[in-house]
């Protein structure tokens, strides 16, 4: 039996235990079938030697206890360890809750952004027309507690994001500080907050091209690509489109998709590769906007994953020539699996290939044309660049 087998009967072993650990404190995760979600008695009864384990250091260990919550958490991060993916991963119920939303595109919110002062305070800026700015909250007030309970020095901003959300019409109350006023509560209702994940303009240096940047690819990307592309190529009249994907680490697969063939015609988008050999081959989607502009990609070695299929399906189909550096080469699939308490499993399931059949995992797409960023964060190297390449091709 091969080290590898040996590991995945372990965490095989671990997950099946948990799955009915619900004396530990959960009861049956939500999975696919009733029979999924049963191990069978052998496993249990094999994998008994954990628990006896565990009935000693109940019994003996002199420290603080363990929770049976982070019981079970541990024992699922360390069984993950040994399949040495670091994209098979644990995430617990908050930051599940603030992943999903922020994939959604839209999530019940006060509408705020948070940073941190050099002291570790918790500092906050309204959002225009939210309903943090609406109740008078300021830029750089000082956040002490939510809902009556402080802030505690573990609390990462991700957590503090996630206590924010939460369902539209409910309220939550902050605790402000703004010299020289004394401390005092904001009680805030929560409504609908989006969370553009493109912006878009016209270029100052030259009226004739469009700009696009995706930060990320949601659920609601190609609606919003969409309204920048009719914009950019009806009212405006762009001749040339340079797409930015610089430093976008992807998103969810179906919009990816749709985005890519926002700017093709024909082919396919990408081929996802199954462990079992099977292979899909997700084709292009007729009706695209910008299948004829032409069009410059930016990438760094920060666009990964969905934003990598989108420029490898560009750049096999000719459609465009990317420019910047080479992306990160992130080419695995994960699978989301929602536990019964709100947390989740990401299971990396398969591998994505490029319409010429270029693995992106461990490899990252080159770009057509090599440029650096410079030093001067005044002069964008690679954008200008592009812009040259348009120019020369819009005035042969």
């Amino acid at each position: 039996m091969s080290p590898l087998t040996r590991r995945i009967i372990l965490l095989v072993s671990i997950l099946a235990c948990l799955c009915i650990a619900y004396t530990a404190g959960f009861g049956a995760y939500r999975t696919w079938s009733d029979r999924r979600r049963r191990p069978s008695d052998t496993k249990a009864v094999s994998f008994g030697i954990f628990w006896e384990a565990w009935e000693y250091l109940d019994q003996y260990f002199y420290g603080d206890p363990v929770s049976p919550q982070e019981r079970t958490y541990g024992a699922i991060r360390q069984a993950l360890t040994l399949l040495d993916d670091p994209y098979t991963i644990f995430v617990e119920p908050q930051p599940h809750e603030l992943e999903r939303d922020i994939m959604r595109g839209s999530f019940g919110g006060i509408g705020v952004t948070l940073w941190r002062s050099p002291e570790g305070d918790v500092l906050i800026s309204p959002q225009p027309d939210s309903p943090a700015e609406r109740t008078g909250l300021l830029e750089g007030d000082l956040l002490l507690a939510l809902d009556n309970q402080p802030l505690s020095v573990e609390m990462t901003i991700d957590d503090v994001y996630a206590w924010l959300h939460g369902e539209v019409g409910s309220t939550i109350t902050l605790t402000i500080s703004r010299p020289p006023t004394p401390p005092f509560d904001v009680p805030i209702v929560r409504d609908l907050i989006y969370v553009p994940s493109i912006s878009w303009r016209v270029l100052d240096r030259d009226r004739s091209i469009g700009y696009i940047h995706i930060q990320s690819i949601t659920e609601r990307t190609n609606d919003e690509i969409s309204l920048a592309l009719q914009e950019l190529l009806q009212p405006l009249a762009v001749s040339g489109l340079i797409l930015d994907l610089r430093d976008n680490s992807g998103g969810l697969l179906n919009p990816t998709v749709a985005v890519a063939s926002q700017f093709l015609r024909e082919g396919i988008v990408l081929t996802e590769l199954r462990r079992d050999g099977q292979e899909r081959k997700f084709p292009v989607r007729t009706g695209g906007i910008a299948t004829e502009v032409p069009l410059i990609v930016l990438v760094n070695n920060g666009t990964a994953s969905a934003a990598e299929i989108i420029a490898g399906a560009i750049q096999d189909h000719r459609r465009g020539l990317l420019v910047g550096e080479t992306t990160y080469g992130k080419g695995s699939v994960q699978q989301v699996y929602d536990l019964s308490d709100g947390s989740s499993l990401h299971v990396t399931s398969a591998v994505w290939m490029t319409p010429h059949q270029h693995p992106i995992e461990g490899a990252g797409l080159m770009p057509d044309h090599l440029v650096l960023r410079g030093d001067n964060p005044a002069v964008d190297e690679q954008i200008e660049y592009a812009v040259t390449i348009l120019l020369d091709d819009l005035n042969p």
